[in-house]
């Protein structure tokens, strides 16, 4: 990310030391990420070097959240242009009802359809004991992001995580343990997307036409991501991430349609003849453990979207009577208790109708298909799957976004000036199917999802805490400080343990390694 920072400048620290007057007022380019608090349209009051006209804003004025008195004040303040010509920052105008779409849209995914498969290691009673505790940690986290996007000290804007980090721990640091866990986040979030929502494309078709109303050739597991691409990457035009908001309250309302739809499949359908909640019993003690590890890591992954919680929150206009957070933490809430009703009953009615018997690859979705398939109206599984498929295309868009401000950052940062729109085009095109092409060539990515996925855990459960120390700096001892190192400490263990776990994985089972061959 230092390669966006213009003349080699970093983002200010967070550490809560004495900052210079020339820090403190940071010129024009001084970073593509930087933005006062106060800056609702990044571009209001500015004037470019060398430049007389103001650099255009696609956000319509007569929608901007600016009265008057808050535009008088701006005039003594100096506002990164960079900023304005970005997908993130572009416009903030957001609001609480946007940011519980984005947070909801992000939050439900395929993954949540797995929780009761770790039901089947940890029983009922640490099944939901590691549920709430999963829920009620990652709440917490969200909540320290959220209140540590604005520097009290400066005043700047972190609207990236990444940003972010580098603030409080340094640009060496950031590249060593941030890159790679938030670029996986969101760049393997979305290959993960195609080869669901490719595949469920697939099933959908066949379950249309009937099996037999479908054509001699049909369209293969690669001619089906493809389409998914496709329509994803037609959608990711949309120019930035407020503009996408009625996208993810679609992807909000499908994902909850299928979930909802799934556990009431299961209990009306009924229990399993014969089910069993006996947990199921490895044969070696160091299978008992690495089994624990991945009980608890589907609880880790069940829940997602730190990596993009600063970028929601860098869409809303903000001023000293009211911050950024306010609105975002409300947004935060009511999307929380969305999910929390959607995830406790699935993972509670899954694991009641199913028991044991719960397919591994694919959780509550195979299930329904294996178990119920016959049984239950094909109409229903038709719209599952259809959900499915709408929200995988809306999810590729909030975990793209941090992507295309990514690389959109190093193309403006060399043209001094906003993308033209038919380049930006072209940077998404390349995008879309290059994660297409990912998806189809490492088939077996999969595989490692457990390791990679590992990597990444500290984004949710160990680095806010971490920076909320560094930057708020409790009381030693207090209670805060005592929460948030044991909170990071904790996290830290996790991810060693589940990296562990997933490098037992790969050697005891291996991996069908099978280029361009997806199943």
């Amino acid at each position: 990310m230092s390669e966006m920072v213009e003349n080699g400048a970093t983002a200010p620290p967070l550490d809560g030391g004495e900052i210079s007057p020339a820090a403190a007022a940071p010129n024009p380019m001084h970073s593509q990420y930087n933005s006062p608090s106060l800056s609702s349209k990044p571009l209001l009051m500015i004037e470019l070097p060398k430049a007389k006209a103001k650099t255009p804003s696609r956000t319509p004025n007569f929608i901007t959240p600016l009265g008057s008195p808050i535009r008088r004040a701006m005039k003594m303040t100096r506002l990164d242009p960079q900023d304005a010509w970005l997908p993130i920052t572009e416009s903030r105008n957001g609001n609480a009802f946007y940011a519980a779409f984005h947070t909801l849209c992000a939050g439900i995914g395929i993954q949540a359809l797995v929780i009761p498969v770790a039901f089947t290691i940890l029983g009922w009673s640490w099944g939901i004991i590691s549920l709430t505790v999963a829920f009620v940690w990652q709440l917490y986290t969200f909540w320290l992001l959220t209140n540590l996007h604005e520097s009290t000290e400066t005043g700047m804007r972190y609207s990236r995580y990444l940003q972010l980090f580098d603030a409080v721990f340094g640009e060496k640091m950031g590249k060593i343990f941030a890159v790679f866990p938030i670029m996986y986040l969101s760049g393997g979030t979305c290959v993960a997307l195609i080869v669901v929502g490719g595949s469920t494309s697939k099933l959908f078709y066949q379950i249309v036409c009937g099996g037999g109303g479908c054509p001699k050739d049909p369209l293969t597991t690669v001619e089906w991501y493809l389409v998914f691409t496709s329509a994803a990457v037609l959608v990711s035009q949309l120019p930035n991430l407020n503009s996408i908001a009625g996208v993810s309250l679609i992807g909000a309302v499908t994902a909850v349609g299928y979930c909802t739809m799934m556990w009431c499949v299961s209990v009306t359908e009924g229990r399993l003849p014969g089910v069993s909640y006996d947990r199921v019993k490895p044969n070696t003690n160091t299978e008992w453990f690495f089994g624990i590890l991945n009980a608890f890591g589907i609880m880790a992954f069940a829940f997602r979207g730190h990596n993009v919680t600063l970028e929601i929150q860098g869409t809303m206009p903000s001023s000293e009577k009211k911050p950024s957070r306010v609105p975002m933490w409300r947004g935060i809430q009511g999307a929380y208790i969305v999910i929390a009703l959607c995830l406790f009953p699935i993972a509670i009615g899954g694991y009641w109708a199913y028991g044991n018997k719960i397919p591994e690859n694919g959780g509550m979705l195979a299930a329904i298909y294996f178990f119920h398939g016959r049984d239950t109206s094909q109409s229903v599984l038709g719209l599952i799957s259809l959900f499915v498929i709408i929200n995988a295309v809306s999810s590729f868009q909030i975990y793209g976004m941090p992507m295309f401000d990514d690389v959109e950052s190093k193309i403006t940062k060399r043209l001094k000036r906003p993308l033209p729109w038919w380049l930006r085009v072209i940077s998404r095109f390349m995008f879309g199917y290059g994660c297409f092409f990912v998806a189809v060539a490492i088939p077996f990515l999969g595989s490692l999802a457990g390791l990679i996925g590992g990597i990444a855990v500290p984004v949710t459960f160990a680095y806010p805490s971490l920076m909320w120390i560094k930057v708020k700096k409790p009381q030693r001892h207090g209670f805060m400080w005592c929460l948030n190192w044991g909170l990071a400490i904790a996290g830290i263990l996790l991810t060693v343990l589940l990296v562990a776990a997933g490098i037992y994985v790969v050697i005891d089972t291996g991996v069908e390694v099978s280029f361009f061959k997806p199943h």
